[in-house]
């Protein structure tokens, strides 16, 4: 296994596609308040570049408003499979420039864009019923081009620490973590 954990990364999430692993690509955000109270949701990877980890999402949703408030992050992959891995990604989070966000948002299917471009996530709704009137509404309203909304695009986390754990017998797993230093990577196993 590589010494680098960006590689590392890449290798076993490769690996747990290869395997077939149900969404390999499903991780689990975790972010807090400016005080503290923290929240965590699944979303989903889309994609890594030397600067990091990049997701997209309503800047408007719980996640967007923490994020603003406190932009350091927590990601966690879990993969079944044997054997049952674990990747913890540790950083602080930036939006990318509106230029990705767009180029992003029209590869995704119409649906896809229309939902975005009406949904207040996070916010109470009156019904099912009503978001789906909603969504009818502004589906025969906007035909083919679905400009990219003001509160929606990416975010990218860059790694300042990442953890590798993979299942062993007896419940002896193996730990690594890596933390970025100013001339590269610290790499330390852990106790299980």
């Amino acid at each position: 296994m590589s010494a680098d954990p960006f590689a590392r990364f890449q290798e076993w999430y490769g690996e747990a596609e290869r395997r077939g692993s149900p969404l390999p690509e499903a991780m689990t955000l975790a972010t807090a308040t400016a005080d503290g109270r923290p929240s965590a949701r699944t979303v989903l990877f889309k994609g890594l570049d030397e600067r990091g980890f990049l997701f997209f999402t309503n800047y408007q949703s719980r996640k967007g408003l923490e994020l603003a408030e406190n932009p350091r992050a927590a990601l966690v992959f879990h993969w079944h499979g044997d054997p049952r891995r674990q990747v913890l990604v540790q950083g602080r989070v930036e939006k990318v420039s509106r230029e990705e966000s767009r180029a992003y948002f029209d590869s995704r299917e119409r649906g896809s864009r229309i939902a975005a471009s009406i949904s207040r996530q996070s916010r109470p709704i009156a019904s099912r019923q009503a978001l789906e009137q909603q969504f009818a509404a502004a589906e025969a309203r906007l035909g083919d081009r679905v400009e990219l909304p003001d509160w929606w695009g990416g975010y990218v986390l860059a790694p300042e620490s990442f953890e590798f754990w993979e299942s062993r017998p007896s419940r002896l797993h193996d730990r690594i973590r890596f933390t970025r230093r100013e001339n590269g990577w610290k790499q330390e196993f852990l106790a299980p």
